[in-house]
Formats: C-alpha cells, sequence, structure tokens
C-alpha cells in the first residue's frame, strides 16, 4: 500500500478553442471502473450533440486500470494523449471527457494530439487535486508550561493544529504521515522532558485542503 498519492478531491471542467473546435474537458472522482463507465455516459447524453466524446480514466492507488478511447478520432490522437497527462500527473481516481464540437477545419494528427493533451490540462486545473496521505490522529496532552515547546516542535515540522481543547490542562490534535509519528513523538517527549501524555489513533487518511488537514475517505 502506497503511503500517498494524488487524486481528485474535486472535478471541474474547462474548454480551449483550437481553430474554431470547442474542446470541453470534464473531470470527476470515481472509485471503480463502473463509476467512470457511469459518469463517461451520462457526458455522452449531456453532449450528445458533439462530434466526439474522448475518455481517459486511471483508477487504484497505483493506475492498475487505465483506459482510454479515442471516440471516432484518429488512432492514438485522442484518448491516449489525455490518458498520457493522467498518468504523467500521476493522479489516481479520476476520469475525464474532452468534449469536441467539430469547427470545420481538419487539425491533423498534430494538432489533434496537442488540443486533447491541452484541454486534459486544463479540466484538471479547474478541479481541485489532492495529495491523500496515509497517517494517524495524535492527540497530545500537556500543562500549560509545556503548550509553548510543543507549539514550537509542531510549528518547525509546518504540523497544523486540527482541534485543541484548553481547560486546566491543554489538549492538540493533530495529523500526521505514518513514517513521522515516532519521530514527532520522540521530539516532543525530549523537548517537554517527557510531562506529555501522547495517544495515537487509527491510522486514517488525510490530506491538506485549502491549506488545512482534514481526514478524508
Amino acid at each position: 500500500m502506497l503511503d500517498k498519492y494524488k487524486v481528485v478531491y474535486k472535478g471541474g471542467q474547462d474548454e480551449i478553442i483550437e481553430k474554431k473546435s470547442r474542446f470541453i474537458a470534464t473531470v470527476a472522482p470515481v472509485e471503480s471502473e463502473e463509476e467512470a463507465l457511469a459518469f463517461i455516459e451520462a457526458m455522452k447524453k449531456k453532449y450528445w450533440d458533439a462530434r466526439h466524446n474522448c475518455f481517459a480514466y486511471v483508477i487504484g492507488e497505483r493506475g492498475q486500470l487505465a483506459r482510454c478511447s479515442d471516440d471516432g478520432e484518429p488512432g492514438g490522437t485522442a484518448g491516449k494523449p489525455m490518458l498520457d497527462v493522467l498518468l504523467g500527473e500521476e493522479i489516481r481516481n479520476i476520469v475525464v471527457v474532452v468534449t469536441r464540437y467539430f469547427g470545420g477545419t481538419l487539425l491533423g494528427t498534430g494538432g489533434l494530439v496537442r488540443a486533447y493533451s491541452s484541454s486534459t490540462q486544463a479540466g484538471i486545473r479547474a478541479s481541485v487535486i489532492i495529495t491523500r496521505i496515509r497517517g494517524l490522529k495524535l492527540n497530545i496532552k500537556t500543562d500549560y508550561n509545556g503548550l509553548g515547546k510543543v507549539q514550537y516542535i509542531l510549528g518547525q515540522r509546518g504540523i497544523k493544529l486540527i482541534d485543541s481543547i484548553y481547560t486546566e490542562n491543554v489538549e492538540l490534535s493533530v495529523l500526521l504521515p505514518l513514517g513521522e509519528v515516532k519521530t514527532v513523538e520522540a521530539e516532543i517527549t525530549e523537548g517537554t522532558n517527557g510531562r506529555v501524555k501522547m495517544e495515537e489513533g487509527d491510522e486514517c487518511w488525510f490530506a491538506q485542503i485549502d491549506g488545512e488537514p482534514q481526514i478524508v475517505a
């Protein structure tokens, strides 16, 4: 199992114009091939009057399942360039459909490859892509004398709080990648002379969303 990989948190849509042809890229997150195929069919119904609805998808944390289609465009000019973008960006559990409304001018093989690649990149830029990290929640309990040192250690590592409770003592909660847990615990223990209690939660997946750490499915 990988410790981290990129996925679509929120799909998006964008388009480019190439010699009066419209290339509309629609991106969505998916967890299975069935979901990907259902999304592709929905796009074909939505854009039923378009000349082509080409697609590509990558599913599995290691990209175990990768498929694409030119949907009537010359072989290798649409689906494969789209798939190459997804694989190059190393995004998983993603499907993209590029809808083409023909503008009356032939683009040629090179022009089609560039158009489908560029529109796919535009669709990705319009989406929210996150890095899914395997980690756990660490609860840190300290008195007010140790609070400053704990905050300093977390700040030095760029670790943001996800929760804090201030009563007679202080309880802080953070999300840590699995590979950093023992190191952070050791630094806090040493920095506070062992006056801190720490409790590890269950393993989970988390990501930085709008600059804040959040648990994700």
